[in-house]
């Protein structure tokens, strides 16, 4: 549903015709003559289970302003995308309101021609919403146990890949007449259940599994491509983009789901083109959709075993068995979170315990106390959004200050918040619990004495492990992992790398292997950040085309 007030009748006509004329096929367009009557209207129609997409307010409305209503509105419709339609002489309202109500967009009146003024606007806030709204229900309902590191695994598959489901609990009423239904017990070794909309049942459901029926590719659909990009991250992402956009055939190879450490973030608030933040998740659906568009083939639950030179080509491994050749490989495969070693935590993992913001698991922390770990952005990202849902937030830090690696403006919104308490110096020295984290054991590293906190929640983000155990010898790397390209390779007395089979030095990019670029995280030195990854990415695909011009 679309919203629009405006006390002028002839405006709101107005309004309400341009509106339908757009997105009559796909939106209940509601019109209202004023503030109350509009929330009158919205509370009605939400109880009646109609959702509202846009809410398109005038400014000047006598007894509520627009701002007031959008205000009153969120209460409602929370994740509705916001307009204020306002003169010139109110601009300086409409740039308050942004902070005031989260503003999404001001539009001046009059807004003629609207294919120009107003169509674009609006197209991109409900492509925005629909990107990131629950949909009605008709996808995969998923039996298994809360605290189940394989349930936990299919949950995040399910969620990251955008696909829609709902988890019922194995001991709830509900899941009982489901299995019964399908003559199935309950047992730890058939969980979780996948019950799939076109009434098929999975049993012992694994992501792989769950892909292949829902309609996910896991498998390459030709044995040849121009280029192929190992890692579905924003470097990834950006170089199938400008690989397809430029002509070359192109494969993009995921592990698990496309957004990489990125996709996970709960907001990211300083990519450029994006004022008021966007989540990881939904940044990553936009670029898959794009990439799509421009006929990049996406195979996910597919993991790399080896990339080697085949002539000319260069071969790309899977672990099934499979394999492709290219012109040209791309190594994106991003970095993850580093493992907290204390005592206790491994067996917690997927039960309490978890690293990234396991956005999937955000709604049943409502209420309750959540235990951060890190100091980067990552992790003061997660701490405010956390806030926004838990009663108390706990962020540890193991330095003495967030400002070594955090963003000034997180700091700042750290500090402010109310209810979240950042412990410095701080390392977690143990967890215990039984069929799910129950308490954290706290050390104070200036003092060296330990405390035990109650916890149910866990969420981690420290360091960043390059995987590229998988590449072979020929592939540089440092002393972490991390692959080197570029004139890293060659040495003080101007020599490439032993092996290097080219007359000319590697490009900045390329690998220790000619015609393997590697972009974002995993590449030594690089910057970790998204804007820079997405850089790099385009970046390897003009050093790709260098590379095929000398062929």
């Amino acid at each position: 549903m679309v919203l629009t007030v405006d006390d002028d009748p002839a405006v709101g006509r107005a309004v309400a015709r341009d509106l339908r004329r757009r997105y009559g096929d796909t939106h209940r367009v509601v019109r209202a003559d004023s503030g109350p009557a509009a929330l009158q209207a919205l509370e009605e129609l939400t109880v009646r289970g109609e959702r509202t997409a846009l809410l398109l307010a005038d400014h000047r409305m006598p007894g509520m302003t627009g701002v007031d209503f959008l205000e009153h509105a969120m209460d409602l419709v929370p994740g509705a995308r916001r307009v204020l339609l306002t003169a010139y002489a109110d601009t300086d309202a409409a740039i308050r309101a942004i902070n005031d109500v989260d503003l999404d967009h001001y539009l001046l009146k009059p807004w003629d021609p609207p294919e120009e003024k107003l169509y674009p606007v609006l197209d991109d806030l409900l492509a925005g919403w629909a990107a990131t709204a629950l949909p009605s229900f008709d996808g995969l309902t998923l039996v298994g146990h809360q605290w189940s590191p394989r349930t936990q695994e299919a949950k995040e598959f399910l969620a990251r890949n955008a696909v829609p489901y709902r988890h019922v609990d194995v001991r709830s009423d509900d899941a009982a007449r489901l299995l019964a239904a399908a003559h199935l017990e309950a047992g730890p070794e058939q969980l979780p259940v996948a019950f799939l909309p076109d009434g098929g049942v999975l049993t012992a459901a694994r992501p792989r599994q769950i892909a292949e029926r829902v309609g996910l590719a896991t498998t390459a659909g030709r044995p040849f491509y121009d280029l192929v990009v190992v890692g579905g991250g924003p470097a990834g992402l950006g170089a199938a983009v400008y690989g397809a956009s430029e002509g070359l055939r192109t494969l993009l190879v995921e592990r698990s789901a496309t957004g990489g450490q990125a996709g996970q973030s709960s907001r990211i608030e300083n990519y450029l083109g994006f004022p008021h933040g966007v989540s990881g998740a939904e940044l990553a659906q936009r670029a898959r959709d794009q990439a799509v568009r421009f006929g990049v083939e996406i195979v996910t639950t597919a993991d790399c075993v080896g990339v080697t030179p085949r002539g000319d080509g260069r071969e790309v491994r899977f672990d099934d068995g499979g394999s492709v050749a290219s012109h040209a490989v791309v190594l994106a495969t991003g970095v993850s979170y580093r493992r907290l070693t204390a005592p206790g935590l491994a067996g917690l993992t997927g039960r309490g315990v978890y690293y990234g913001a396991a956005a999937h698991e955000a709604v049943n922390c409502t209420g309750q106390t959540v235990h951060v770990v890190g100091a980067a952005n990552s992790a003061g990202q997660a701490a405010l959004f956390f806030a926004g849902l838990a009663d108390r937030v706990v962020l540890i830090a193991r330095g003495d200050s967030l400002r070594r690696s955090m963003s000034e403006y997180l700091v700042a919104r750290i500090e402010a918040s109310e209810n979240i308490e950042v412990r410095t110096c701080t390392e977690i020295a143990g967890a215990r619990g039984g069929e799910r984290l129950e308490a954290l054991c706290l050390r104070d590293q200036r003092t060296g004495t330990t405390e035990v906190a109650e916890a149910g929640w866990l969420f981690v983000f420290i360091g960043a492990a390059p995987r590229t155990d998988w590449l072979g010898g020929a592939f540089v790397r440092d002393e972490r992992g991390f692959l080197v390209t570029g004139p890293d390779l060659v040495d003080r007395a101007g020599r490439p790398p032993a092996g290097w089979p080219l007359g000319r030095d590697p490009y900045l990019l390329e690998c220790s292997v000619p015609g393997v670029f590697a972009a974002g995280d995993v590449r030594a030195a690089s910057i970790k950040r998204v804007a820079s990854a997405v850089g790099e990415g385009a970046l390897a695909v003009s050093l790709v085309h260098r590379y095929l011009e000398g062929l």
